[in-house]
Formats: C-alpha cells, structure tokens, sequence
C-alpha cells in the first residue's frame, strides 16, 4: 500500500516580527481575488468635526494601520476555523466569555 507521508510545517520568524504590533482596530475587506485584513492602532482620541461633503458633524477616529495581511479565500476558511478554536480554548482557561 502506497502511503502519502505526513507533512510537518516548519515554521521560523524572525526577531523583528516576534514581537509582534499592537492593534486595536481591524478593517476587513475583500476583492475577487482574495481577503485583505487592516490591522490598526488609533493614534489621537476622536473627536466632534463637521463632514466636508454634508456638513454633518461626525466623530473622527484617526488610525493608522500597523499591518496588512493578504489572504487568498481558501485560507480564509481555515483561519476562521483556528480562531475559532483559540477563542473556545481561551474562554476555557480564562473562564471569560467575549
């Protein structure tokens, strides 16, 4: 019988990446190609300004994005699966529901 051997994802990063960014905003958007994911801090705290175009006054919240990802769909799928996941596992370990 022919087995297909096991795969192992050996997986590196770098010391400049390992630490990672700080976001405290997500934007996600799509084209027909793939998922794009905006990872965002707020760099002032918002306040009151009038629309340009309506003259309506609207709360401004300036961001700046600290990471874009690009996914392609099939990815997508799997990315909600291990999000899934990790959220199911935190709420058990921290009893915290979000």
């Amino acid at each position: 019988m022919n087995q297909e051997p096991e795969s192992h994802l050996e997986v590196s990063i770098s010391p400049e990446v390992e630490a990672g960014l700080y976001a405290n905003f997500a934007s996600v958007w799509h084209t027909r190609d793939g998922f794009v994911l905006d990872f965002a801090v707020i760099t002032r705290p918002p306040q009151l300004t009038d629309d340009p175009e309506s003259g309506q006054r609207i709360l401004s919240v300036p961001t700046r994005i600290v990471s874009r990802i690009r996914l392609p769909p099939g990815q997508v799928f799997e990315l909600m699966k291990a999000l899934e996941q990790q959220l199911t596992a935190y709420e058990k370990e921290t009893g915290h529901k979000l």
